[in-house]
């Protein structure tokens, strides 16, 4: 709303937003009312000038719009001239009026420099508020891992994600896609409890996320992410040290090819993840037991000091091997030899795995009155296989190869200052191989 020093709504004052890092400008009027609307603009940082004849004009800095917002901002003019300007350099104060739901963004800032357990950004859902921990049985080997999340209360797959405003659920189990990484990742919001119409389809809540794009000036980093057992002190129940050797590498680069034009992103990060296997204990028929002899096994030390008597057909704990299943009797062959007359075998399985994920964005303005936007994410999981007698630190063979891809394409055209259109399309492709 636009008002002058009465504190009366001024009509016919032109409100011109710029936003600072990629010189997009759209420009509208006040209504009758001195109300007006600017709707569909990127999320990012604004100047915000507005103009009339018989006032002084005015520039708001510090104008932010965070994603899925609808902020108001007032201006209160000053009678002058045009040529006199009015500055206000502190950030503007914008209060959201529209949405029906409770929400939260959780920004840049935070995702880059919270702590995140293997970087991943879904966790940082939980700092946003009334999330916790959801059902676990929902991941299975069809989807990609993920981490299982219910918000207000509500069924964990009963969460709409959305990644630039595409559609990002697994339609396997309706949990969320893999999402960017934190330095591909611009801001996110989590809302619940009475959601807007457009997001009907959930009733638990919605995450809407928004990955980087390219600026008027260059920008990137690169990073390396090491967590490796060698360098951790040994924890006092434990019996040996931690094993894990853990490596997170990549960057981004973002930038203009053509200043206030076309702009680009790109993004890469790779883990990989080694360790010990972890011990497991089974038991397995001894060569005592496939002679028929169960009296070791029924003995007191394998049973915790107690003695057991095996029913007829045994006789004193034994049998006739001729009573012994051929068939079962030729799978222990299959099986490791017992380290003990109890039949104790230690095995280890491995969870080696490595990860790639990459992005790559262009933001295209066309001009005054149109946008465009593409987006392209891979995501690339390898399991590796835990069954192997060899080094399992040598392991290099899948067993469980996840390849996602994601691709969005976004248009704006304003028609004129009441009519705008907005087209969005994806396509989600998913390609599990379980060996």
């Amino acid at each position: 709303m636009v008002r002058d020093p009465a504190g009366l709504g001024v009509p016919g004052a032109k409100v011109t937003v710029s936003q600072t890092t990629t010189g997009l400008t759209r420009s509208v009027q006040t209504g009758p009312d001195g109300a007006y609307t600017i709707p569909s603009l990127p999320i990012g940082p604004y100047r915000m000038s507005v103009a009339k004849e018989g006032f002084s004009s005015y520039v708001q800095e510090g104008v932010v719009l965070q994603v899925d917002s609808n902020p108001v901002i007032d201006v209160a003019l000053k009678i002058g001239s045009l040529s006199q300007e009015v500055v206000v350099q502190a950030d503007a104060n914008m209060v959201e009026t529209h949405s029906t739901g409770v929400g939260q963004v959780v920004d840049q800032q935070r995702v880059v420099e919270l702590p995140l357990n293997g970087r991943n950004a879904t966790q940082l859902i939980f700092v946003a508020g009334a999330a916790s921990t959801g059902d676990p049985n929902l991941n299975t080997n069809k989807n990609y891992p993920t981490v299982s999340i219910s918000v207000a209360g509500g069924p964990s797959n009963a969460i709409s994600y959305l990644l630039d405003g595409a559609m990002h659920n697994d339609p396997e189990n309706n949990l969320n896609q893999p999402i960017p990484f934190p330095d591909a990742l611009q801001e996110f919001k989590v809302e619940t409890s009475a959601l807007p119409a457009q997001y009907g389809y959930q009733g638990g809540a919605t995450v809407n996320a928004v990955t980087k794009s390219g600026g008027n000036e260059f920008h990137g980093d690169a990073f390396e992410f090491l967590r490796n057992g060698d360098l951790n002190a040994r924890n006092a129940y434990a019996v040996r040290r931690d094993s894990l050797k853990r490596n997170q590498f990549g960057g981004t680069l973002g930038g203009p090819v053509k200043r206030n034009k076309l702009f680009f992103f790109a993004g890469y990060q790779g883990t990989i993840q080694r360790s010990d296997p972890t011990t497991g204990i089974a038991f397995v028929p001894t060569a005592q037991m496939l002679a028929g002899d169960f009296t070791q096994i029924t003995a007191p030390v394998c049973n915790a000091n107690r003695q057991i008597t095996l029913k007829t057909p045994f006789v004193n704990n034994r049998i006739d091997p001729a009573l012994l299943s051929q068939p079962a009797v030729n799978l222990t062959k299959r099986l490791p030899t017992p380290t003990d007359g109890c039949g104790t075998v230690r095995f280890g399985t491995v969870s080696n795995s490595e990860e790639y994920l990459g992005l790559a964005r262009a933001d295209y303005q066309i001009n005054t009155q149109q946008t465009l936007f593409f987006r392209y994410y891979i995501a690339h999981l390898d399991q590796l296989s835990p069954y192997n007698n060899n080094d399992p630190l040598t392991i290099t063979a899948p067993f469980v190869t996840y390849n996602m891809q994601f691709f969005a394409l976004g248009h704006t055209y304003v028609i004129n200052p009441t009519t705008i259109n907005s087209f969005h399309a994806s396509l989600n492709r998913g390609a599990i191989v379980r060996g």
